[in-house]
């Protein structure tokens, strides 16, 4: 993963949401291990505007990444996510 790309997320910021998200170790069903490379494509998503068609193949298939998308928006993940950062805004990003 390239971790110096303008939209994916800090490291302080992966570690206020990190224990938040689905398939996080100590919840129920298997731990997640792309998490953060799936955030990141998704903000990739948001930060540029481009169709889901174009995430470039290193963040993953594109299909997949928005059914999870997808997936996360129904159940309330980004909203919760949301409510998490809020509390401590990282302005710099």
């Amino acid at each position: 993963m390239q971790a110096h790309r303008r939209h994916d997320i800090s490291d302080r910021i992966w570690e206020n949401i990190q224990a938040h998200l689905p398939g996080s170790k100590g919840l129920v069903g298997c731990p997640a291990n792309d998490n953060r490379l799936f955030i990141n494509a998704v903000f990739w998503i948001l930060g540029t505007g481009a169709p889901w068609r174009d995430l470039p193949p290193d963040y993953g298939d594109w299909k997949n990444t928005h059914r999870r998308f997808c997936r996360w928006r129904d159940r309330g993940v980004w909203e919760h996510l949301l409510e998490v950062v809020i509390v401590e805004p990282d302005f710099e990003w």
